[in-house]
This record gives structure tokens, sequence and C-alpha cells, in this order.
């Protein structure tokens, strides 16, 4: 039987699996605790993809009805090992980056007059570098952690997540100083 066509956030699931059983709720978790600031995932995405790797072949779950809550616990197969594995050596795809402040801030002159259209662009770029610092935060807590896995390449991930959000808060700043700047030159 074929391998189905798979999402980026099948292999996020199977990358996780890969790492031993879990719940749904477990995957998410460790999304959220993770991959969040480069891949986010959602249970909406996460739930049916479990399905679809299920009926392809690439993951087994069972029932655990033990506890308060019952839920199934998904295994990673040898199929689904060669799926990640392949998926893995294969070239990643373009980069494509989609963020509404980046957006708000390319379309911020039609907000009206240069010295509206400044304001709302400082405080666009100002809420953004807000994002930034608190993400840089949550990441450098995680570090001490990534550090003592010994894994490598989840460690260059981390730094480069600590750096790029360190990088972008402050040159939303930079920029939002100097759109600052031209409003109250023009006013």
């Amino acid at each position: 039987m074929p391998a189905p066509q798979l999402s980026n956030t099948a292999y996020v699931i199977l990358g996780f699996l890969d790492a031993g059983p879990r719940s749904g709720y477990e995957i998410k978790q460790a999304v959220d605790r993770s991959t969040r600031f480069f891949w986010a995932a959602s249970y909406g995405q996460i739930y049916p993809e479990l399905k679809r790797l299920r009926d392809g072949g690439l993951v087994e779950s069972e029932r655990d009805d033990a506890g308060a809550r019952k839920r199934a616990i998904h295994r990673i197969t040898r199929e689904g090992r060669r799926a990640l594995r392949d998926w893995l050596a294969e070239p990643a795809a373009v980069t494509e980056l989609r963020d509404e402040k980046l957006l708000k801030l390319f379309f911020s002159d039609s907000a009206g007059s240069g010295k509206r259209a400044s304001s709302t662009g400082a405080s666009v770029l100002e809420a953004r570098a807000s994002e930034h610092d608190e993400v840089a935060e949550q990441l450098r807590a995680l570090e001490p952690s990534v550090i003592a896995l010994g894994k490598p390449g989840k460690l260059a991930v981390l730094r480069y997540g600590i750096e790029f959000n360190e990088w972008g808060a402050r040159h939303c700043r930079n920029v939002a100083g100097e759109l600052e700047r031209e409003r109250e030159e023009s006013a």
C-alpha cells in the first residue's frame, strides 16, 4: 500500500511519536513547548492527522481508559518511521512567512496622512517587538533542559529562535523609533 501524501503537521506528529508513544493531547503540549515558535499545530489539525496516519498504517493507536480521562495512545509504526526518515532526507520547501503584523505595517501608509501612517506603523512595530521579547524569554527558559537532552539539532533550532527573536525585537524598536521621529518632524 503506497504511503499517503502527508502534510507537514503529519510529520510533526510522526517526529514526536518517534520519541515515544503519546496521546493527541500530549502531542499538542509537546508542540506548544517546543516547535510552536516556528511550527504550530492545533487540536483541529492534530486529531484529523492522527486518523489519517492510522488509516495509512503509519501510526497505531490503543485506548487507555485508565484514570479520569479516556484517551488513545499513539505509536509510530515501522512504516511511519520510514516515512519520517524519507521526509527528513528530502530538500525542504521554500520558507513562506505569514505575519499579519508585517502585513499591516506594509499597508500602514493607507492609514491616512504621513503622521497617522507613522503612528500606526510604530504601534504595530512596538506590538511585534513585545511578542519577540516574550518568545525569546520563553525559549531562553527552555535552553537548560534542551542542553541536558544532548540533541544538537534541537539545541540549534532553539538558539536560532532565541537569536531571531532578539534580533526581531531590536529591529522593530529601531524602526518604530525612526517612524516616531518622522511623525514628530512632520508635526
